[in-house]
């Protein structure tokens, strides 16, 4: 017989094996909650804050999960999650190639968010492997198993051709199919396909879409839905509600919407005039690399 068997049950021994226990509940409700918010169209910064605040809310402390992931790497949620650490340099050196490595272990187990970010990883060639093919062929398995996220993100495989021909219908039925489902972000892909009249034109169609996507918490649909009220898109002009608009997703760091926001204060659109909040905005979305804020501070610096 083991002898570690007839070990007496202390106090110390039971609390230890709560809190073992505690915490593997809870990387496996941290993995549940960020792919359901993954198939709710959550942008990324908004999934890495809920995490971190619900670490926070549940008062454990980061360096106690990290230190435990490491040493119980027996799971597809946990290999996921110490991969997501080593993705946003959570207590850790920020390591995509690291991250990569368990993404694809996790994925492998059929870890449905280990597979989504995956896809991402392969798209962008983050971690020294860009494959167009394998984006494709992951994002097919997902929407396949009927997950709004792989849904949108295959749509978004067919709309630019990434593992596949272009073919926009195809797109379009992907973004509608996951649009029906709830998925903000393809509420918002298909609004613009209405507005650019891919398909089919039909601009009070792109206004319902995007005020659908902004009222799911995209920041994207909120800058889009912003922009619509700016130009009279499928509504009436409203300078106001444009700019609260361009407001509320530029807080969300929506780069397009900082730009817009600049843009707002410097002619003084649905807002007085304020050249130096203009060049706060653009400072924020040429920090994240729109090419037409930088332009715009390039101006005020000659001036």
């Amino acid at each position: 017989m083991n002898t570690k068997e007839m070990e007496p049950t202390t106090q110390k021994n039971i609390h230890k094996n709560i809190f073992e226990e505690d915490l593997s509940i809870v990387v496996d409700e941290l993995v549940n909650l960020s792919f359901k918010q993954v198939n709710e169209g959550k942008e990324e910064f908004v999934r890495k804050q809920h995490v971190l605040d619900y670490i926070k809310n549940h008062n454990i402390n980061l360096q106690e999960i990290y230190n435990w992931l490491l040493n119980n790497q027996n799971n597809s949620n946990s290999i996921y999650l110490l991969g997501y650490f080593n993705y946003h340099g959570i207590l850790t050196n920020l390591d995509k190639k690291k991250a990569f490595e368990l993404y694809d272990k996790a994925a492998k187990l059929e870890n449905n968010l280990a597979q989504f970010s995956l896809a991402y990883m392969y798209e962008d060639g983050e971690g020294g492997h860009k494959d167009y093919n394998k984006t494709f062929k992951i994002s097919k398995k997902l929407a396949d198993n009927g997950h709004s996220g792989g849904i949108n993100l295959l749509g978004y495989c067919y709309y630019n051709g990434i593992g596949t021909d272009i073919d926009m219908q195809k797109a379009f039925d992907l973004y509608q199919k996951a649009a029906d489902l709830g998925n903000p972000k393809s509420q918002y892909n298909l609004a613009l396909m209405y507005e650019v009249g891919i398909i089919e034109n039909d601009d009070n169609k792109a206004f319902e879409l995007s005020k659908k996507s902004a009222e799911g918490g995209y920041s994207g649909g909120m800058n889009l839905l912003g922009y619509y009220y700016n130009f009279g898109v499928g509504t009436d002009v409203d300078m106001q509600k444009s700019f609260e608009l361009y407001q509320k997703a530029a807080n969300f760091g929506n780069h397009d919407a900082q730009y817009n926001l600049a843009l707002a204060y410097e002619y003084g659109s649905g807002v007085e005039k304020d050249i130096n909040k203009a060049i706060y905005w653009y400072k924020k979305s040429a920090k994240q690399g729109s090419q037409n804020a930088k332009k715009k501070l390039e101006v005020f610096s000659e001036n």
